[in-house]
């Protein structure tokens, strides 16, 4: 590897560390910290103020409009309701739930995301599935229950919302892994700076109906100066310029060396949750973190081998 190549690869690692960092952030200290809001009314912010931003740099991605196909069309609307749409719902409703208690198990539980990504791309891109698939994604999914509850079994009772936390960022990590596999469509024609922006623009329509079908904008009235930082904070960081700053990244590494480098994103989370909530994981829950992070990277590499071996 030249000199070059090496700064290359450097570069690309440390910017995918970097936007997993943040997204670990994100998770654990900027989007919790909106629990005063409606759900649905945080999603639609932190896409409107990102893609009002967007604007001012990416206005030429206009053009794209007299381009797109029907089914352009149909794929960016089926990325924005799932990826951004419904898996951001979702997760951001798992993270009030929990109040600032488990954070840590709702931003790990939503790393399953690869799971149902290889499982859909089988499905609807007719890609074949490694003969590990079953064995990786049946630990991660057992490493999972384990994280969430420990050696406990589940009580509706006394621990109902952690339940129901963790059915949230199941349905997350389904949800954006759906948006994945159809993000592979729309990739292969536009690039990641048009996937993104038109993410964006049609995410924040269809929450713009959604919090005025649910009358919900009444809701400004309750945003607070904390809220207004934490919302511009996300549109620069954590939001959009985490996801531009990881395609970059990706564009300069390999696969196998992004998957070792978003390992940032689970880490950094178990990190700022003690750092700033003071919460911490069992050994248990330890244990069973570290089973399903191996599982899910074991995952990625063994399908991304698998890949390259296809002809």
């Amino acid at each position: 590897m030249d000199r070059k190549t090496r700064s290359s690869v450097i570069i690309g690692g440390t910017a995918v560390s970097i936007s997993a960092i943040l997204w670990g952030f994100d998770g654990v200290v900027l989007t919790p910290r909106l629990y005063n809001l409606d759900v649905g009314f945080v999603v639609f912010m932190i896409h409107a103020i990102p893609f009002v931003l967007m604007n001012v740099f990416l206005y030429r991605q206009y053009r794209h409009l007299k381009t797109f196909t029907g089914n352009d069309f149909l794929i960016l609307a089926l990325i924005a309701l799932l990826g951004g749409s419904l898996g951001t719902i979702a997760i951001v409703k798992a993270l009030f739930l929990v109040n600032f208690q488990k954070l840590t198990i709702v931003v790990l539980l939503q790393k399953l995301q690869p799971v149902f990504a290889i499982a859909l791309a089988a499905i609807f891109l007719k890609e074949k599935i490694g003969k590990n698939y079953v064995v990786w994604a049946a630990l991660a999914i057992v490493a999972g229950y384990f994280l969430t509850f420990g050696l406990k079994t589940p009580n509706l009772e006394t621990g109902a919302n952690t339940v129901y936390a963790s059915m949230f960022a199941l349905l997350a990590a389904l949800s954006f892994g759906s948006s994945t596999v159809l993000s592979k469509r729309i990739l292969e024609k536009y690039s990641f700076h048009t996937a993104t922006f038109y993410r964006y623009g049609f995410t924040t329509l269809i929450m713009f109906f959604f919090v005025l079908f649910t009358a919900k904008f009444v809701e400004f009235k309750d945003i607070t100066t904390e809220n207004w930082i934490i919302f511009l904070v996300i549109a620069v960081t954590t939001g959009s310029g985490a996801i531009f700053l990881y395609y970059y990244g990706l564009k300069k590494v390999r696969a196998i060396i992004a998957t070792i480098c978003e390992l940032f994103f689970p880490l950094s989370a178990i990190i700022f949750d003690y750092v700033f909530n003071n919460q911490q994981l069992s050994l248990v829950q330890w244990l069973s973190a570290a089973v399903m992070i191996f599982a899910i990277v074991n995952l990625n590499i063994s399908n991304r081998k698998r890949k390259l071996k296809s002809p």
